[in-house]
């Protein structure tokens, strides 16, 4: 494993540390989509349906068991503690995140390396994972007002993603036939999806103001 890809790992679970603390300490999901949540939970359950079968790594199934769990349990806080549901800005997130599942599972049919039940399900969770922050950064523009713990979330997914297109070049220059179209296109996407999101937070960050989107 390399620094770029560690790097990764942290910040994306940094991220979901940053949710959990805004959701068990603040109790609360104000500017957080629950859309967004639960396409991250399909997301988690249908890229590790090998956790049982296929043995890796202690530190890669740990890490497995962590986003699986923490992912079902934001959406369940959401959804049915008393307190936490009370602040959900149930209004404003209004995206249909659902028309989001059927073209990616109609794409990850027709291109993926293998035809199989697992692959196409990995690839389908590649696909869901690039358009997932959609719901969540519509909700951000509606809100506009964000903050501290929402935009660091947001930003440290973002942050993930990049690390990840680091790892991802790093290894095709020090590896044989490492090519991985499917998760490097998807990235690039999901990357590129952030960028308004990155101009505007660190704007606020080198001006010491809340962060603030435009209308």
């Amino acid at each position: 494993m390399n620094i770029f890809r560690l790097a990764g790992d942290m910040t994306h679970l940094f991220s979901v540390l940053v949710l959990l603390l805004k959701i068990h300490t603040i109790k609360s999901c104000a500017g957080i989509s629950l859309k967004t949540q639960e396409l991250y939970a399909v997301v988690f359950a249908t890229r590790y349906l090998d956790i049982f079968s296929d043995f890796i790594s202690l530190y890669n199934t740990i890490m497995k068991l962590i986003f699986l769990g923490s992912s079902f349990s934001i959406v369940w806080y959401m959804r049915h503690h008393k307190i936490v549901r009370r602040s959900y800005n149930k209004d404003q997130d209004t995206f249909r995140h659902f028309f989001l599942v059927l073209p990616c599972f109609l794409l990850a049919l027709l291109i993926h390396e293998k035809f199989t039940f697992k692959e196409v399900m990995w690839t389908f969770s590649v696909f869901l994972e690039a358009v997932a922050i959609l719901p969540q950064l519509v909700l951000l523009q509606r809100t506009r007002n964000i903050d501290n713990l929402t935009g660091q979330y947001v930003f440290l997914l973002g942050a993930y993603r990049g690390l990840y297109i680091l790892n991802w070049i790093y290894r095709y220059f020090t590896e044989r036939h490492f090519v991985h179209w499917i998760p490097w296109i998807s990235g690039i996407v999901q990357t590129l999806l952030y960028a308004d999101f990155f101009y505007y937070y660190l704007d606020s960050w080198k001006s010491n103001k809340r962060l603030q989107l435009p209308a």
